[in-house]
């Protein structure tokens, strides 16, 4: 694309951002006949503040009009596009089992190869490369769902059934972190009702975590709280249950979300029930392990731990969790995007007690072990702004450095 004349350029990334002519040139305050005439080059675009108006509204690098490397900053290899947006968006309101209704697709995908992409999307995850996640998210969304819709019954669509709600977990996950509440919420809507077709009680029992973290996202702690334990007592191993350490794990996670759910609305008792709870099931794990991708058991419980003391704005509690509770080589065994995720706490918790150097060094911690978690992340920003404008002069370097590429002013 490189060779093409600029107004090229400028009809090619219109219509990849689905924009009509009108509708880009009603936000450029052009008339409909000047842009066609750019993209055709009968009229030349050659003064650098209409071009680099251009840019904004297509949301790219200006370079890319001029045909030249753009001078990408490192975040934007990581974080989310709105075009990823508006695919992801366009995946979740497909409706295909209702289409499959009336007319299956003749050649679904076959399940092993959605198996092997939903276990690569999970770890993309949680190793925290979310660009490379939300880029692949769109098609990971259409092929689970033409699968789940072709399928049917029986094992085989259990199974596809099965693979769908995870996808959908993993988009709603994602989307939450990246500040698309509304997106995530949906997601995980979808996967509860997946789930249950599946005929995989674990399963609905993670998804229903997924729903609460997007229902306190969007500002509605208590209703979450209070899904998370009505499910966590359903699920409870003993009594009619089995103890299953996949069981043990997805019980653990149900009470460490509605633990942190009760921190958002202050509720400090119940915050400590919870967490004891998680703790007593940890017990029985031993370890931290991965059961249906919760990397749950006795430190993660202890993350959670900080976390809900950040929330309920005692710093000085969650710092202490980590000096004191939290050890080395189990914190160090943990995948990339939980230890970042607690930097970012602890970063959080060190800014409340008015320790902004150790604020600054945590996101520093944080961004060398998942960039995405550090550089994508709406919370981040925020840290990242309170410690830049608590700094006493200038930001140290590498402070300064990571903000640029966070894109918060210094």
């Amino acid at each position: 694309m490189d060779e093409l004349p600029i107004g090229r350029r400028v009809a090619y990334w219109r219509g990849r951002r689905k924009m009509s002519q009108q509708v880009f040139a009603d936000r450029l305050g052009k008339s409909k006949s000047w842009v066609d005439k750019i993209e055709r080059g009968v009229r030349r675009l050659d003064k650098f503040s209409v071009l680099y108006e251009i840019a904004d509204i297509l949301q790219v690098d200006v370079q890319l009009l001029l045909g030249k490397d753009p001078e990408r900053r490192t975040d934007t290899l990581n974080c989310i596009d709105q075009v990823e947006v508006e695919e992801i968006r366009a995946a979740l309101e497909r409706y295909d089992s209702i289409s499959a209704y009336f007319d299956a697709a003749p050649y679904p995908p076959p399940l092993n190869d959605i198996g092997k992409a939903v276990t690569h999307a999970w770890l993309t995850y949680q190793y925290g490369r979310y660009g490379m996640l939300t880029r692949a998210l769109p098609k990971l969304l259409r092929d689970a769902q033409a699968a789940d819709a072709a399928y049917g019954g029986g094992d085989q669509g259990q199974r596809a059934a099965q693979l769908l709600g995870q996808v959908y977990q993993i988009a709603s996950s994602v989307l939450r972190k990246l500040g698309e509440c509304d997106l995530a919420w949906l997601a995980a809507d979808r996967s509860i009702a997946v789930a249950q077709r599946a005929g995989d009680q674990l399963l609905a029992g993670i998804a229903t975590t997924r729903v609460c973290n997007a229902l306190v996202a969007m500002g509605r702690a208590r209703p979450a709280l209070e899904l998370n334990v009505a499910i966590a007592n359903r699920l409870a191993p003993g009594g009619g249950n089995d103890t299953r350490p996949e069981r043990v794990s997805v019980y653990g996670m149900l009470l460490l979300q509605g633990a942190m759910a009760a921190s958002r609305i202050g509720d400090t008792a119940t915050v400590e029930d919870l967490l004891d709870g998680a703790q007593a099931a940890a017990a029985e794990l031993g370890s931290d392990q991965n059961h249906y991708w919760t990397s749950f058991g006795p430190t993660n419980v202890e993350l959670h731990r900080a976390a809900a003391a950040v929330e309920l704005g005692d710093g000085g509690r969650a710092v202490e969790v980590h000096r004191q509770k939290i050890q080395d080589a189990p914190f160090d065994a943990m995948l990339p995007e939980r230890r970042a995720h607690h930097l970012l706490d602890l970063s959080r918790g060190f800014a409340q007690i008015g320790d902004v150097a150790n604020a600054g060094e945590m996101l520093l911690r944080g961004d060398r072990l998942a960039p995405s978690e550090i550089r994508c992340r709406p919370i981040a920003h925020e840290v990242m702004s309170d410690v830049l404008r608590r700094t006493r002069g200038a930001p140290p370097s590498l402070i300064a450095e990571l903000a640029e590429h966070m894109g918060v002013g210094v």
